[in-house]
């Protein structure tokens, strides 16, 4: 092509290059006073080795049945390469491995199959599901022709291909492309009714934003919609990423940050609104360029890449694990009517008495507060006309991959608090497919025999028994309803008398105490218990 040596192509948005850094450094100066939004993520992202960079650039890492897909520019093994004059590395390809590889040369031979890699820059992609069809960023390059705008610039689209016979073919470019501007960085969300992606089409906030179109149930795409300035500055978004719960996470050097390009995640409320985004902070953020973040379904490992120092190449792709935080929920309610209470104050305090969270419960009374891993918290909760209530919540031993514990809190009116004492009654325990009582329980049965005998001869509790969700409905009835007359039992043998028990009922499976399915050997513990129910203190 007699036009071949005047034609721009236009990568930026492809990339992210020490040259984009450079450039980028004044934007430090403006960012190191405004980053109030930057989370510490010191204790929840945690770096591994990502054993397969190179000298060059890797980034766009994206993790698919047991394969690591990520763009490039090596072409290391070629016996014929492509230079780019601006970055002076080869074009960028699309590359494949195994994850578990133990071969950490990663050559031209492991370039993807079929014809999504062309002489020109390829880039960031995302697969559905079903792993038929793969959306990825290319420069206008079609049946051996490069487009250009009426500039001479050729500029980047997306594609998609086609999985057929292990090779990706049957390339298309997407309708929503355009001669005179770049769409790049498609990204999926969990649904795959969506497909995001980054672009600078007339109509921007800013040199490149967020955008989004809809996949239509016959294929179609609708119209690009953008994200709004929540997300979009009047700088650059790129890379976005969808999480299984609907997050959007993407890199921009417009919000208050670290450095130059920074990774964000999008705060949603209780209909899925965008509302706000939050800086991940160290170690996913640095001084550098950090970008195209991609996270598993499990939400417990995944990839991002930078310019960071300590890299071996122009841009390195870093892998890390996470360990997610942890939230306590449940709903709090009167002790006399068992209505839900809204509008109650949750709080942790730290062991100085410092509050660290607060939380109001809803109209259902329900609450939802984070809350940390491997310690015990102190919970406070407030509420007008009702006697503080104070406790501890232990975290300790919960596995990583444990999301939430559940607290049922009480609250006892303030009209009751001269003729009621806060007396706090301590669940038992059973083993598996037991109904017997415990060694370690008969402590807490015996407290609770001295209370009602010596302290409070007037108090009447009833008991409500239960049992993990292993076994049939019918069986975990019958074994629950021993264990409530197993600790009627030994209550009345060691001297409470049978009429201040006004009930013992057992509940089978119906009233578990976590959501989990499967559940861990120590969550069934947790809800093979015998509860105490004051009545009445009079």
């Amino acid at each position: 092509m007699k036009l071949k040596n005047y034609i721009i192509i236009c990568f930026t948005l492809l990339m992210v290059s020490s040259t984009f850094a450079q450039n980028s450094a004044q934007r430090i100066v403006n960012n190191v006073f405004k980053n109030s939004n930057v989370k510490n993520s010191s204790q929840e992202y945690f770096l591994t080795e990502f054993k397969f960079n190179s000298k060059f650039s890797d980034f766009g890492a994206f993790e698919y049945d047991g394969n690591i897909y990520f763009t490039s520019s090596r072409d290391e093994g070629s016996l014929v390469k492509h230079i780019d004059q601006k970055t002076n590395e080869p074009f960028l390809d699309i590359y494949v491995i195994d994850k578990d590889s133990n071969d950490t040369l990663v050559d031209h031979k492991s370039k993807l199959k079929g014809d999504v890699n062309t002489i020109f820059h390829e880039g960031s992609l995302t697969i559905t599901k079903d792993g038929k069809t793969m959306y990825f960023s290319r420069n206008d390059f079609n049946k051996n022709e490069l487009g250009t705008d009426d500039n001479l610039i050729t500029h980047l689209k997306i594609y998609a291909a086609s999985l057929v016979n292990d090779k990706w073919i049957n390339i298309k470019e997407l309708p929503f492309n355009g001669n005179n501007f770049s769409n790049v960085h498609p990204a999926l969300n969990e649904d795959e009714t969506k497909l995001y992606f980054s672009s600078d089409m007339k109509g921007s906030i800013g040199g490149s934003d967020i955008y989004y179109v809809d996949i239509n149930v016959d294929g179609t795409f609708g119209n690009p919609q953008n994200l709004g300035n929540i997300v979009n500055t009047k700088n650059n978004e790129r890379f976005p990423f969808i999480n299984n719960n609907g997050k959007l996470f993407f890199a921009s050097d417009g919000h208050s940050g670290m450095g130059m390009l920074d990774i964000y995640e999008t705060v949603l409320d209780t209909n899925n609104n965008i509302i706000e985004v939050s800086n991940l902070g160290e170690p996913v953020n640095s001084a550098e360029d950090d970008f195209s973040f991609f996270i598993n379904s499990d939400g417990l490992s995944g990839y991002f890449a930078s310019n960071r120092t300590g890299g071996i190449g122009s841009d390195d792709i870093y892998a890390f694990n996470r360990i997610p935080p942890l939230k306590l929920e449940g709903t709090i309610t009167d002790s006399n009517t068992n209505k839900p209470i809204q509008n109650a104050e949750v709080s942790l305090l730290d062991n100085e008495g410092l509050t660290i969270n607060l939380v109001k419960t809803n109209e259902n009374g329900y609450y939802e507060i984070n809350i940390a891993r491997d310690t015990v918290n102190n919970v406070t909760i407030k509420k007008d006309a009702y006697i503080e209530f104070k406790n501890q919540v232990s975290t300790k031993d919960i596995e990583i991959n444990i999301k939430s514990i559940t607290s049922q809190f009480v609250l006892i009116p303030k009209e009751k608090e001269e003729i009621i004492p806060i007396v706090k009654l301590n669940p038992i325990y059973f083993d598996f497919n037991q109904a017997e009582i415990k060694k370690e329980s008969t402590q807490e049965l015996d407290r609770i025999v001295n209370l009602m005998v010596n302290k409070y001869p007037h108090m009447v509790i009833k008991i409500e028994s239960h049992s993990d969700s292993r076994g049939t409905p019918e069986y975990n009835h019958r074994l629950s309803e021993k264990r409530a007359i197993t600790t009627y039992k030994y209550l009345v043998n060691k001297g409470v008398k049978s009429d201040r028990i006004v009930e013992y009922k057992g509940f089978g499976e119906q009233n578990l105490l976590n959501k989990c399915n499967p559940c861990s050997k120590e969550q069934h513990k947790l809800n093979r218990r015998t509860q105490f129910i004051i009545v009445d203190m009079n």
